[in-house]
């Protein structure tokens, strides 16, 4: 069963900030790009860009965030908040491309480490080794959890919707991409008994953040090896921060992430059609077609079951759409994966093209040797026409019922598989990783 705990965390001192969180919180680390970062850190003094991607060459820059967390808790910037709590969190936006405003709805909360093996934290995807290199050396630090996880539990009947209702307001900010979010508190006992018993009765599906949960993991175990396990059960650094969504929310986004193939030692677009023709239905789309109108093309293809658009550098792109009668099970390599993977696009591609066509191993796809993994299709053909790579494959999102079934027929789809939009900002709280310090029942 999930074991989850309010949170008792370093939060930002709001009397501090005259315009509010907007001036302090910032993306996933892992969606910052340079200028971003640089804009983050202009913007306020004590943006938590800082911290989560702290200056410095080599390992010297995790000894950066610690000492800036440590300045900042002295000033008073952040301060602990003694109550016991879940974050209830809000987002409303109108999604890229879109009209209607839709939003989501969260909480914060501490999660029990356990490992994946367990079988009651899901992952739904491969993960990459050098984040979690990374990550670890920033938890090792700072001591601290600084952006939460992402995960997804079940409630069809929406049982935890009054208890989430409790919630007293703390802050409304709004972001740079027009997000508008939502932070308040619950503190009440019951509320919090009735989430921790409803989310119990459920696994909890990793939407986002799978280098940082596996990161924790290794982290946690690392702290109770070190003290010989004499800390508690309920010790802080076996508790990771996350925000908690009801998987069961018909209003839950996911976007796709796209392949873009570079550096093959030889490649050829139309000997990968042609072998491809085996399994794949091939449809010329218009010479030189723009993004937009390729990955609507793309959505429309959708009922009629896996399907992907391959581009091209000179202009050519073609949908391809799986064959009814393809014999999956029958194939050296998707014919060794559950049938639920066998249904996802971003499976059938990695396996029935990009390993079994073009030889790019699992190895070099986790080192991304010769493959990015772009959310921006405009920007991605463009880059591709102008000479940057080889092919570029425009996919559409994984629905959250595949991703679900998957990771509980226990397999993982490739890395980079899903864009749960929006992401979760970094900086409503700070969850310290202290193993004397135990979380609040």
């Amino acid at each position: 069963m999930a074991d989850i705990a309010p949170l008792t965390p370093l939060r930002y001192d709001l009397n501090k900030l005259p315009r509010g969180l907007s001036d302090v919180v910032a993306p996933p680390y892992d969606v910052i790009s340079p200028e971003e970062r640089a804009m983050l850190a202009n913007r306020h003094p004590h943006n938590i860009v800082k911290l989560i991607l702290p200056e410095g060459e080599g390992d010297a820059k995790y000894e950066t965030a610690k000492k800036i967390l440590e300045s900042w808790k002295a000033e008073g910037v952040v301060t602990r908040d003694p109550v016991p709590a879940f974050y209830r969190y809000d987002q409303s936006f109108i999604p890229p491309g879109g009209t209607e405003r839709k939003s989501r709805r969260g909480f914060l909360a501490a999660v029990k480490l356990v490992p994946l093996s367990d079988r009651i934290v899901l992952p739904h995807e491969r993960t990459l080794s050098g984040p979690k290199e990374d990550r670890l050396k920033l938890f090792r630090a700072t001591r601290t959890n600084l952006s939460p996880g992402f995960m997804l539990y079940r409630d069809p009947k929406r049982a935890l919707d009054s208890a989430l209702n409790t919630a007293e307001e703390l802050a409304e900010f709004t972001t740079d991409d027009g997000v508008s979010h939502s932070l308040a508190k619950i503190t009440n006992k019951e509320a919090i008994a009735q989430i921790v018993a409803g989310v119990a009765a459920s696994t909890l599906l990793i939407a986002d953040g799978h280098h940082r949960y596996e990161t924790a993991v290794r982290y946690g175990q690392e702290i109770t090896d070190s003290l010989g396990g004499n800390c508690g059960p309920r010790a802080e650094h076996r508790y990771f921060m996350t925000f908690l969504a009801n998987g069961d929310d018909p209003g839950l986004l996911v976007f796709p992430t796209h392949r873009f193939v570079h550096s093959l030692p030889t490649f050829s677009f139309e000997e990968m059609l042609t072998k491809a023709r085996a399994l794949f239905h091939v449809a010329p789309l218009a010479k030189s077609v723009d993004a937009l109108t390729a990955t609507n093309q793309l959505e429309d293809a959708k009922p009629m079951g896996v399907s992907f658009v391959a581009c091209a550098p000179n202009g050519e792109s073609v949908l391809m759409t799986l064959k009814k009668d393809a014999d999956l099970a029958g194939h050296p390599l998707l014919g060794q994966v559950h049938a639920a993977l066998r249904v996802t696009d971003v499976a059938v591609l990695h396996m029935g093209i990009l390993e079994a066509m073009l030889g790019i191993s699992k190895e070099a796809q986790a080192a991304k040797t010769n493959i990015w993994y772009p959310q921006n299709a405009e920007q991605s053909l463009a880059e591709l026409r102008g000479g940057k790579g080889q092919v570029l494959f425009l996919m559409n999102g994984t629905p959250v019922k595949d991703v679900r079934s998957v990771a509980e027929a226990g397999e993982v789809m490739p890395q980079k598989s899903t864009f749960f939009f929006p992401k979760v900002v970094t900086g409503l709280a700070v969850h310290t990783l202290d193993p004397s310090r135990d979380v609040c029942a």
